[in-house]
Parts: C-alpha cells; sequence; structure tokens
C-alpha cells in the first residue's frame, strides 16, 4: 500500500523542472562519492525556486533510505542551544540529511554553524541551506572547506525549462508564448501563472507589463474573494508573521474560521510551516503592497486588530513563549520610522540572553569599569547582591562569547532610601515620579539600569533592541507596572531618537565622570496598548495616489451600470463597481457603495453649473421613474434637453468617481 507521503513526493519528482547540476552533485553525495561536498548552499532572490529544489533534495534522500530533517530559517531560536536541539539527530544519527530553508531569516548562526556545528556532524551526514544571501566569503575562500562546501547560485529557467514546466501544467501551446513573454524564466511567476490554469490566460488580460507580474497573477488566482471574511482573512495572512487557524479565530471570535483557513492554506503561493502558514516572501511582498493600496484604512485596521491579539498573547504567555510573542508583534512594526531610530534590526553581532550566572559576575565588573568607570562597576555589584535576578548576559550567537549585559530592575513603592542614597540615577528616578505622577501603594517602576556592550556602547545595537523589547514585554505583564525608565550616557542622542516614543525628564545624575540621560514613560498614562496604536498611527497609509486596476473605460461602464441597478440590491450587489478600488476599504461594500454613489450625485449640486445635471441624474436613477421620458417629465424638461443633462451628469460623475478610485477620498488640489 502506498502511503499518502510517498504518493506526495512522487508527485513532486514528476513535477521538478530543472537545476539538473544541483541534483546531480546532491545524488553523488547520496551514494557516498567521496569526492562530493558535504555541505550544499543555494542562493537566489526570492521566488527563484530555493524551496522547489531544497523540498525535491528531500525526497531524494528519503527515497535513498536517508533520516531527513527540515527547518524553516523563518522560525529558528536565537539560541544556537535551541537550534542545536531542534537539529541534535544531525550530531547523533548517521547519515542524516538537515536541510534548512529561508537561511536569509537565521544568517547570524552562519559563523556559530561553520565553527563550532557542522564540524560535530554524525557520520555520512549532509547539510544543504538556502537562502537569498550568498554564504560568508571566509568560508568559501578557506581551504578546509574547499571540497566540503558546493555553493549554487540559482538562476532564471531557461526557456525550454520553462516550457516544459507550462506544458506539464497543460497550458496550451498557443498560449505558452504569451506566458513565458509574461513571467520570463522567473519559476515563481511560471509557477502561479501555471496554477492559474489555461482558463486564465484566455483573454488579453494576460497581456500585463512585466513589472506586474506578480501582483497580476496574485489577483488571477486569488480571483474573486468570496466573501468579506475572505477577504479580511487574506490582510492578516499578508500581515501576520505567520498565520495559524487559532490566529484567525481570535481575531475573527464570529466567524467560523476553519474554511477560511482551509481557503488560505489552498492558495498556490501559501506555505505551510509548524507555527501556521507563511506566504511567499516574494508574495507577501506583492500582496500585501496591493492591499495596502487598495484599502488603505481596512489594511491599517487589520494591523490594529492583530497588534491587540499579540499584546494578549504577549501578556498570558509563558515566560518562555515571551519572545516568540514579542517578535510577532514587532514584526507588525518593521517599517516605523520611529523604529527604526532605535531598533537595528540588523543580525550581525546577533546574540542570545542568559539569566547571570555567578561565573558571569567577574567578566560583567569588569566591562562596567570599561565603559563606565570604577563608581559604576561598585553600583554593578551593588544590585547584583540586591536583586541578581534582573541581571541577563548576552552572548555572540557566533563564537559564544560574552559581550553584553543589561540589569532590567524592578522598584516597588515606596522607594527604599538605601537604594535611592546608594544610586543617584534611582534617586532622580524617584524624584521625577514624586514631582510628576507619584506610584502608589502596590506599584513599581521599571527601569533598564543598566546596557553595557563595550564594543557598541549604548548605541543602537541588537543587545539594546532585545533589552527594549524584554522591557516592553515586563511592562504589558505587569500590571502593577507605574513608570518605565531607561537610563543613556549620550542624552542628546537618546532624546533626538526617543522623540515621540518615551519623555527626556531633563535629570542629568552624575556616577563618577559621567552624567546619564534618564528618560521615561508613564504606563498608567499611556498604557502599552495606548503606546502600540501610536506606532500603529505612524504606520497609517496616507490616501495614496497611483493607477487604478480598472481601465477608465471599464470603469465608466460600471458607474453606469451601477446608477441602471440601483434600486435592485441584489443586482447591485453583483455590479463591477464592487470590484473596484473605490469599493475595497467599504466594511459593507454594498451598502456603502450605494449610499457614496447617491453622495456624489448630491455634490455636482454644489456647483452652480452641475445642479441640473444631479438633478438629471436623480430623476433618471433615484426617483423610481420607470423610463427616462417619465424621469424627463417629472422635471417639466423636453425629452432631447433632459438627455444632454444626464449625459453631462453621467460625465461629471463618472470624473468625480474616477478621482476618487485614483486618489482616495479627497481630491487633488
Amino acid at each position: 500500500m502506498v502511503s499518502v507521503g510517498e504518493r506526495l513526493s512522487s508527485a513532486r519528482v514528476r513535477a521538478f523542472i530543472g537545476r539538473e547540476a544541483e541534483v546531480r552533485r546532491f545524488e553523488e553525495a547520496l551514494s557516498g562519492d567521496p569526492r562530493a561536498p558535504f555541505a550544499f548552499y543555494a542562493v537566489g532572490p526570492g521566488g527563484i525556486g530555493k524551496s522547489a529544489l531544497l523540498r525535491c533534495l528531500a525526497d531524494r534522500a528519503r527515497t535513498a533510505g536517508r533520516p531527513v530533517l527540515e527547518l524553516d530559517g523563518r522560525f529558528v531560536s536565537r539560541d544556537p542551544a535551541d537550534f542545536e536541539r531542534a537539529a541534535a539527530c544531525f550530531l547523533d544519527v548517521p547519515d542524516t540529511v538537515l536541510l534548512v530553508d529561508s537561511f536569509e531569516h537565521c544568517q547570524w548562526l552562519e559563523g556559530w554553524l561553520w565553527q563550532r556545528f557542522l564540524p560535530r556532524a554524525a557520520d555520512g551526514a549532509l547539510v544543504v541551506l538556502a537562502g537569498r544571501l550568498a554564504p560568508q566569503p571566509q568560508w568559501t575562500a578557506d581551504p578546509a572547506w574547499t571540497g566540503l562546501l558546493h555553493v549554487a547560485e540559482l538562476e532564471p529557467f531557461s526557456e525550454e525549462q520553462s516550457m516544459s514546466l507550462l506544458a506539464a501544467a497543460r497550458i496550451r501551446p498557443e498560449l505558452r508564448d504569451r506566458v513565458l513573454r509574461f513571467a520570463g524564466g522567473n519559476p515563481l511567476a511560471l509557477s502561479l501563472a501555471a496554477a492559474a490554469g489555461p482558463a486564465g490566460w484566455s483573454g488579453e488580460e494576460g497581456r500585463a507589463p512585466s513589472a506586474d507580474v506578480l501582483r497580476t497573477l496574485l489577483a488571477g488566482l486569488i480571483g474573486e474573494v468570496p466573501t468579506a471574511a475572505h477577504r479580511r482573512a487574506l490582510e492578516v495572512a499578508a500581515q501576520a508573521h505567520s498565520t495559524s487557524e487559532e490566529l484567525l479565530a481570535s481575531v475573527f471570535p464570529e466567524e467560523d474560521v476553519h474554511p477560511l483557513f482551509a481557503w488560505l492554506r489552498d492558495l498556490p503561493f501559501m506555505e505551510s510551516t509548524q507555527r501556521g502558514l507563511h506566504p511567499h516572501d516574494a508574495a507577501r511582498e506583492t500582496l500585501a503592497a496591493d492591499l495596502r493600496w487598495r484599502a488603505p484604512h481596512a489594511f491599517t485596521a487589520m494591523r490594529r486588530r492583530l497588534a491587540e491579539e499579540y499584546l494578549r498573547m504577549l501578556r498570558e504567555a509563558p515566560e518562555e513563549q515571551v519572545w516568540a510573542a514579542t517578535d510577532e508583534l514587532f514584526y507588525l512594526f518593521r517599517e516605523v520610522e520611529s523604529l527604526a531610530r532605535l531598533r537595528t534590526w540588523d543580525r550581525e553581532d546577533e546574540v542570545h540572553e542568559r539569566p547571570l550566572r555567578p561565573d558571569d559576575i567577574d567578566t560583567v565588573l569588569a566591562m562596567a569599569e570599561e565603559t563606565e568607570g570604577a563608581a559604576s562597576r561598585d553600583l554593578v555589584r551593588y544590585w547584583i547582591r540586591r536583586q541578581p535576578q534582573a541581571f541577563s548576559v548576552f552572548r555572540l550567537v557566533a563564537t559564544g562569547r560574552t559581550v553584553a549585559f543589561t540589569a532590567r530592575l524592578t522598584l516597588p513603592a515606596p522607594p527604599d532610601p538605601e537604594e535611592s542614597a546608594t544610586d543617584p540615577v534611582v534617586a532622580a528616578a524617584w524624584e521625577h515620579a514624586a514631582a510628576t505622577a507619584p506610584v502608589g501603594a502596590g506599584e513599581n517602576i521599571g527601569m533598564t539600569r543598566f546596557s553595557v556592550y563595550p564594543e557598541r556602547y549604548q548605541i543602537p545595537s541588537r543587545v539594546i533592541d532585545l533589552s527594549n523589547s524584554r522591557a516592553q514585554a515586563g511592562a504589558a505583564r505587569d500590571r502593577a507596572r507605574a513608570h518605565g525608565f531607561l537610563v543613556y550616557r549620550d542624552a542628546d542622542a537618546w532624546a533626538a531618537r526617543f522623540e515621540g516614543v518615551m519623555g527626556d525628564t531633563g535629570a542629568r545624575p552624575r556616577v563618577g565622570e559621567h552624567t546619564y540621560g534618564l528618560f521615561s514613560i508613564d504606563w498608567r498614562r499611556v498604557p502599552v496598548e495606548t503606546w502600540l496604536r501610536h506606532l500603529i498611527s505612524a504606520t497609517d497609509v496616507p490616501v495614496l495616489s497611483g493607477p487604478s486596476g480598472t481601465s477608465r473605460t471599464a470603469f465608466d461602464q460600471a458607474v453606469r451600470e451601477a446608477l441602471t441597478h440601483w434600486r435592485d440590491t441584489g443586482a447591485f450587489a453583483a455590479c463591477a463597481l464592487l470590484r473596484t478600488r473605490l469599493a475595497a476599504d467599504l466594511t459593507d461594500p454594498a451598502e456603502e457603495l450605494r449610499t457614496l454613489l447617491r453622495q456624489a450625485v448630491d455634490d455636482l449640486g454644489r456647483d452652480p453649473r452641475g445642479v441640473r445635471a444631479r438633478d438629471a441624474l436623480t430623476a433618471g436613477h433615484f426617483s423610481g421613474a420607470p423610463t427616462q421620458e417619465a424621469a424627463a417629465r417629472r422635471l417639466g424638461l423636453p425629452y432631447g434637453t433632459y438627455r444632454r443633462h444626464l449625459r453631462q451628469g453621467l460625465d461629471l460623475l463618472c470624473e468625480a468617481l474616477w478621482q476618487r478610485e485614483l486618489h482616495g477620498t479627497r481630491q487633488p488640489r
């Protein structure tokens, strides 16, 4: 009896096109050829076919009887120890084949992999990495790796390979040249075109400019979105890092989300991962840009709902899941300008965080003295004695070397006189709180008191990224948190970075030879939810201008059709105007578009030259007149004069609505 997995594998093998050289080299390694590489690295841009190649190689390895382990770089932990646990069989089980897709999302592991992980591979093991970024030159140039590492830069398909793919997809011969011109040799574009099937290429819509290939293909593949709920589910998938059925249920508690999730999963550009659905990166970028362009307000509203759901998860998640919830939350805001000033999004100095251990203390004290002086070192020693749990050390992922430490203090009210007398920065924080918004009984203040990374001292870095994320998570989870404080020596630089995010208290406490800036936020006045909404508002899309997805001729015809069916609710709900950008941002498209259309006609009367045009449209389409002749009689006009006013009204109305289609609700000046 052939299993489902075996049938899927056979189908993938039959459907796989190209990459003969890469497959051949891998099969040589599978056969045990001593001259074959041990490590394979496929590199190329999004949509070039890296994931398809990895699936093919995984199937070949299973067919050869090899144990296969597949990991996705998008969901790899920051801690190399977690990666090692997930890939333990690669170290322990002979002949294991390890495949890591989307390696660019965990590129910071690269040095650690080459130096510390891969050399410990079990006998006969093989590894395949695939990502958008080429391996660092020191590995490809290292003589030790010359015979062990094979790097393949994937190219677009040749014309012959492209034609083979289209033939396998049963695209009719007379359409293949058109599809090939449309998609070029991009495997993703070709695969999406093939998934659209012959029906997707039956008309002139196939003649799209090459720059719009993916957007046009996605629109064709998604087709008519069945319901408004399906459209909202698509908006979730375009923005969330990963979309699970549980996430959909949380965001849409009133919906039966099972069919929505099944619909998303069946879209050909959607990948299934251990956390849920994840659009292909190139498809996500295109889909998000298109949805954001078509319906900016709905897109932003969905971002708000997702942020609130991630915040709920952050508040309720077990401690070990806080990082995952925080990552999902901040993924939504990766383009926010204010965050870009504060966060690096850089993985070159990737670190992982560990609680302070006794054998870390000497290193931490030495770092404090090196960067801030002996007085600060003594305060670090003082706080280690009082709150050792507040301290974390950071180690480079690549080497394991300890490079930084932070201390996030929790200071309950009322203030401890000894702590204030010992640490001028803590004293300044309590003074600011007392002068502005006193901390009540049962409340506390949180302070990132030390953030010391000698090699990148108090400039944006991964250490500060992670420490601040942890502080924000603490504010979300600790309902007793009153104030949050951050401490930086270069007060002017950080005041500029914090503009609009945190306030400068103006306090400049001195410790030893240095003064420090103290920045604060009152989490009671600005709850974490409000702070997040402020970030979201920074991502709100202004009303955008740009080309419509509908031609002007088709748009004008859609307006006329909508007017004709204005009094017939069922016919109006099916009219073409509801498929334009004009209706994309509406909650109840049919009803709200009817209102918009009526308002646009009324607005024509604001200009004295449009009064008669407005009256002709109103009489002809909204008044219930059974014929145009009857509408003319209602206005007391000769039929010919009425027709002239009606034509003028249609022209003015189509132009006004076309400007809204292009520019949104506000007209360009």
